[in-house]
């Protein structure tokens, strides 16, 4: 036999019996493929999640908090000022939107935002000091004295 037929049948038994053994290509492959399908999947879910979750934690215009049976003295108090200040900044955003200036002004200035006003008459109510007050809002004392002394309306 010469060299080429012994080489010729080689590449034959090789290829036989690599017909017969698994293939460990194909096995990696398709574990990438789920790999990465399992990923997007996981992905999206945590996507939809972080989505509900911000559309939770806003707050839409008319949110009101109904309060439990038996709340301590404390808690309902806090309930109720929260519901006032809810109603008021639904209030300001009302005032806000109609066509008029939004709340009072001092005299040279740009009108104050519906929301600031309701901001700070929640914090006066709340016995925050004007400096405090000033702080928070970023008003000027006179504007945050004309607020207080209006209520709230021009």
């Amino acid at each position: 036999m010469d060299i080429a037929t012994i080489i010729m049948i080689i590449g034959i038994v090789f290829i036989i019996i690599s017909m017969f053994l698994k293939d460990k290509s194909n096995k990696i492959e398709n574990d990438l493929e789920d790999l990465s399908i399992n990923i997007y999947q996981e992905t999206n879910a945590l996507k939809r999640r972080i989505k509900t979750v911000e559309e939770e934690l806003l707050v839409e215009p008319n949110f009101q908090i109904q309060p439990q049976k038996r709340l301590p003295a404390k808690q309902k108090d806090a309930m109720e000022s929260f519901q006032q200040v809810a109603a008021q900044v639904k209030a300001a955003q009302a005032y806000g939107s109609q066509t008029t200036p939004s709340a009072p002004q001092t005299q040279g200035t740009k009108p104050i935002n519906g929301i600031l006003v309701s901001q700070v008459l929640a914090l006066h109510e709340q016995g925050l000091s004007l400096e405090d007050i000033s702080i928070r809002s970023t008003l000027t004392h006179a504007q945050i004295q004309s607020i207080i002394a209006s209520g709230g309306r021009l």
